[in-house]
């Protein structure tokens, strides 16, 4: 699998750990946090990522953008959506 096609499989992931929580789950613990702490988190891992790459570390943008994108398939999953409507919505801007 190519790590693109991971970031798929993690939606699927996630939208399961939503689905089927389980104790000790961080994804269901966020979840039940409400969509303001998701919302919250998002911002957070922004800025964080903001820094990283104003601070030239490509690890630590690495790894920023990596809980970004996880705490934004959470945000999606709660609004119902999903990465599909905003790469929907990202070919039509381009088409524009």
């Amino acid at each position: 699998m190519s790590s693109i096609a991971f970031i798929q499989e993690l939606e699927d992931i996630v939208g399961d750990r939503l689905e089927h929580p389980s104790e000790g789950s961080y994804t269901a613990s966020l979840a039940a946090a409400g969509v303001k702490r998701i919302a919250q988190k998002v911002g957070e891992e922004g800025v964080e990522l903001a820094l990283a790459s104003v601070a030239g570390d490509k690890e630590e943008v690495v790894s920023e953008a990596a809980d970004l994108i996880y705490h934004l398939l959470v945000l999606l999953n709660q609004q119902e959506l999903s990465l599909a409507d905003v790469a929907a919505e990202l070919e039509r801007r381009h088409t524009r």
